[in-house]
């Protein structure tokens, strides 16, 4: 039998990287805290009931805010975002508070801020949560969603954010 060397971490992420993914911010608040932060690993899980999920890096204990306050929203960022995700994915260094005010929020049906004039945002009740590895995939019933379709989806590839 042929024996094939696993994959690397680095050869892993290079990979990664050519695939083109839709840039989100998933935020939360509640008893826990006010959190914002980008993610590109975003998926539909089901349309009845209305389910998405969305990975996050479980190592970072300011991400225990989305379990604890049990509602997060993900908002799908548009061209004139890319201040805002440069903010919140760490490319610049800023507090929970400069992040979010570089958006224009409102409060959810399930409390979690929304960014008002994202391209789709899902506002979403977590209803299972998984660790895999380095993340934590959260399950979330989709309780409301908003929709701008008339902007141009910011997209990450090759790790940059880029316009269609």
């Amino acid at each position: 039998m042929l024996k094939v060397p696993e994959a690397s971490s680095a050869d892993y992420r290079d990979a990664m990287a050519e695939i083109a993914e839709h840039v989100h911010v998933v935020s939360t608040d509640g008893a826990a805290g006010r959190r914002v932060v980008v993610a590109t690993a975003v998926t539909s899980v089901s349309d009845s009931p209305p389910t998405v999920l969305v990975c996050l890096n479980r190592h970072n204990p300011l991400n225990d805010a989305y379990v604890d306050n049990g509602v997060f929203c993900i908002s799908t960022l548009a061209e004139p975002h890319r201040p805002l995700a440069e903010i919140c994915s760490g490319m610049v260094k800023a507090t929970q508070e400069e992040r979010f005010a570089r958006g224009r929020w409102i409060t959810g049906t399930t409390g979690a801020p929304v960014l008002a004039d994202a391209l789709a945002s899902f506002d979403c009740e977590i209803v299972e949560t998984m660790d895999m590895a380095t993340h934590r995939i959260l399950f979330g019933r989709v309780r409301s969603v908003r929709r701008d379709g008339d902007q141009r989806p910011l997209i990450y590839h090759k790790r940059g954010f880029h316009l269609v």
